[in-house]
This record gives C-alpha cells, sequence and structure tokens, in this order.
C-alpha cells in the first residue's frame, strides 16, 4: 500500500501523537531508535489559526524530526482549513493529520476529537475543509466510534477516505471505551478489507512481539505506537528486528537505559524554556525508564522528586552503585501511583 509521502521502508513504524508526550525532544529520540514517522502531540485549530505563542511553539520541529506530520484538532471546518493552510505554508511537514480519536472530556465537549463521530457529516466537512487549506497530504487518527451503540469503523474509514484523507490510523476502541477492555484488532483488519488507502493499527502495542501479531493478525500497512514507547523508545528498533525476520536485539542494560534517559534530558533541556518546570514535567519520563527495576519503587520515590535536571544523573548513578540496597527496600518502600504523578506533573 502505497504512501503519500517517502518512505523507504516496506511497513513503517509511527510514534503516536500522544498529548505531553510526543514533543521535539522525545520525537528525537524516537527517530534515533528506529521510528520511521512521528506525529506531533494535538494542537488546538483555534490556537494555531491565532498564532498563539505556546501553540505555535509545539509546531516547531527540526530537520532531524522528518518525516513528521502534524496533527490538528477541531469541530469548526472553516477554523481547521484556515489552521492547515498555517501550518503547510510556514512550518512544511510531510501530512497534516485529523485527531477525530480523543477522548478527553475537555476536548470532546465542544466536539473535537473523537466527539466528531457522533457526526460523520462534520468528519467529511472537517476532512474537504483541511484538504482546501493545503497541499500537503491529509490523514486521520480514528476511534471505532463514539459509543458501543455506534460502533461502525469500517463505515468511519469509508466516510473518511471518501472526503479525502490519504491514511488513516485506527484505534479499535470507541470513545466511551476510553482505555479499558482491549483493543479489537479484528477491526483494524475489518479496515484494511474496507478502503484502497493504507491504514495504520494502533490500540494495546506494549511489546515488540505485539507490533508483530497486531501486523499479521490486520495485515495493517503500517504500526502506529503509543504507550509501548514510554520509558522504551528501542522497542522501534526491536520490531524492525522481528519484521524483518532477525532475532529482536536485547533490551537495553540498566546502565544503558539509564544513558538512554540521560540523552532524553539534555534533549529536553536543550529544547525547553523553563528548566525547573522541564524537569519536574520529565519526571513521568524518569518513572517510565525506572519501570520494572530490582528495587525501582525508592528510585521512582526519588526521581518523582526532582526539580532539576542536575539532579537526575547523581539519583540514577547511585542506583547503579548501589543496586543491591535498592533492591533490599523493595519491600519497604510503598508503591508510588504513577497515573497520579503524571497528572500532576502536566
Amino acid at each position: 500500500m502505497r504512501f503519500p509521502f517517502s518512505l523507504d521502508v516496506p511497513v513503517p513504524l509511527y510514534l503516536a501523537p500522544m498529548a505531553g508526550v510526543s514533543e521535539s525532544p522525545f520525537r528525537q529520540l524516537c527517530h534515533e531508535h528506529g521510528a520511521d514517522v512521528v506525529v506531533t502531540e494535538f494542537l488546538s485549530a483555534e490556537g494555531i489559526r491565532r498564532e498563539n505563542e505556546a501553540t505555535v511553539r509545539k509546531l516547531a520541529f527540526g530537520a532531524t524530526e522528518r518525516p513528521i506530520g502534524v496533527q490538528i484538532f477541531g469541530a469548526d471546518p472553516v477554523a481547521m482549513g484556515e489552521a492547515a493552510r498555517y501550518v503547510s505554508d510556514v512550518f512544511e511537514p510531510e501530512f497534516i493529520d485529523i485527531n477525530f480519536g480523543c477522548p478527553v472530556k475537555k476536548v470532546v465537549r465542544r466536539n473535537g476529537g473523537s466527539g466528531c463521530l457522533r457526526d460523520l457529516d462534520l468528519v467529511q466537512q472537517v476532512i474537504r475543509a483541511v484538504s482546501s487549506g493545503t497541499q500537503l497530504p491529509v490523514t486521520c487518527k480514528i476511534r471505532s466510534g463514539w459509543s458501543e451503540e455506534m460502533r461502525d469503523p469500517v463505515t468511519i474509514a469509508l466516510r473518511c477516505q471518501e472526503a479525502g484523507a490519504r491514511v488513516i490510523a485506527l484505534h479499535p476502541r470507541t470513545r466511551t471505551q476510553m482505555y479499558s477492555g482491549s483493543a479489537r484488532w479484528d477491526e483494524i483488519a475489518a479496515v484494511v478489507e474496507a478502503v484502497d488507502i493504507p491504514v495504520l493499527g494502533n490500540g494495546d502495542i506494549k511489546t515488540a512481539e505485539d507490533a508483530i501479531r497486531m501486523h499479521r493478525q490486520t495485515n495493517c500497512a503500517g504500526i502506529m505506537i503509543a504507550r509501548g514507547s514510554y520509558g522504551q523508545p528501542w522497542i522501534f528498533n526491536q520490531v524492525k528486528d522481528l519484521l524483518a525476520g532477525r532475532p529482536k536485539r536485547p533490551a537495553p542494560s540498566v546502565a544503558e537505559r539509564f544513558a538512554v534517559a540521560l540523552d532524553h534530558a539534555r534533549l529536553v533541556l536543550a529544547y525547553e524554556t523553563d528548566p525547573r518546570g522541564a524537569a519536574i514535567e520529565f519526571r513521568k519520563h524518569l518513572g517510565w525508564y525506572a519501570k520494572g527495576l530490582h528495587g525501582g519503587a525508592e528510585l521512582r520515590k526519588k526521581l518523582y522528586a526532582v526539580t532539576s535536571f542536575g539532579e537526575v544523573e547523581g539519583i540514577l548513578a547511585d542506583y547503579l552503585a548501589n543496586t543491591e540496597r535498592y533492591a533490599a527496600s523493595a519491600d519497604l518502600t510503598p508503591e508510588v501511583d504513577d497515573a497520579g504523578l503524571e497528572a500532576d506533573a502536566a
């Protein structure tokens, strides 16, 4: 299946657009570790067309992040078209992606994200408006429907294709499911059979083996990895190994994992203008890098308290020098609620 921009791999691996995660430093890191395509975190069409300073800053990307798509959201076709025109003229990414998948209440209450899926005529109006506003390919990220009663991913995908979408990424859950239950990969397969454009499979990919199972089960043209990249950007290269029929490269050692985390931290420090705020926001990434380690609860407790990047290297070095002490304390240190800390940081 041919993609509407240049790719030299048979099955491209995408870093999914994720609010507060798919920022420039993480996009760079994932490209370095095998991602073929990255997408920005989703950005408001209203913020773009009004040239809101914070929004426009998030549109910026470097040459090392290409190929890249900019994802926009909104329910006003005029605003979406104007935003697409601005992004195309000023930033020139490889494609514009439309978010019809975000389930978050503050987005859908204005009919944005997956809220649009309640009105497929509106979905088509938005796609046509964005296509009219740009010379770039327009792609879409969708869910399987608004609710179980409205669950119909094939019809949604066909309507998107009819309106001009050139690639469709499907997360096969409904909006009302949020992230509960299991992603129905059979729905990805059904959409692949129904449309004539590339389909990206997304949802419940936690390991490289998951990605291969999805590809074999659905015959998707590409694979979009979201939460599976948290704390393990090397997952992309591991998937590449398996797709090529090679043995999967092993996960990095703890020291190598920490080296990647520090590389990530340096990219963030160079990118952000508020070092303290950036360090606090980076805590969630540190928690992900520390996940699954012996004595990881104590380590994460320390990492979740950092207020500067200078503290991070010392904490990680202390863990490497005293792994046995951390492991011995594992039964004494209560687990920290990662989800709550992530929400606080955001």
